[in-house]
């Protein structure tokens, strides 16, 4: 039996959830295969030593899609919509790092009876290596 996430009268500001996952080279092959980004950059080593990061470096979007399961399964959770959502990719993600993707509701807009949530994304060494915020209309 699925349990249905928070409403929005159940949801209060301040309110926080996370997800957290260790980026393998495995997950990057496969989100490489999902999203049809084959950039040499993601995959080849010989030519990733050319660039300023001197290894290869995991999609941006890999590490961006850790919000799904926060949002999905734990705040608001199962049932929620999300309406938009904007990221800002501040530092690299590398094979082995652990990312740890975070929200925060900040607002919650009466209107639409939806919520607005800080999303920051960090690695293993707390460095923020993506930021933005997302608004979702939590299940009814």
């Amino acid at each position: 039996m699925y349990v249905k996430g928070k409403t929005y009268t159940e949801i209060q500001i301040g309110e926080t959830a996370s997800f957290t996952k260790t980026i393998s080279e495995t997950d990057v092959y496969l989100f490489a295969g999902i999203s049809g980004d084959f950039n040499p950059l993601h995959m080849d080593e010989e030519y990733a030593k050319t660039t300023p990061f001197q290894t290869r470096i995991a999609h941006g979007g890999l590490a961006a899609s850790l919000l799904a399961p926060v949002l999905g399964m734990k705040l608001p959770g199962l049932g929620t919509l999300a309406l938009e959502t904007t990221t800002k990719f501040r530092k690299p993600v590398y094979m082995g790092d652990t990312i740890t993707c975070a929200v925060e509701v900040v607002e919650k807009v009466d209107k639409i009876k939806a919520v607005r949530m800080k999303v920051v994304w960090t690695n293993q060494k707390k460095e923020i290596v993506c930021k933005g915020e997302t608004l979702v209309i939590p299940p009814g």
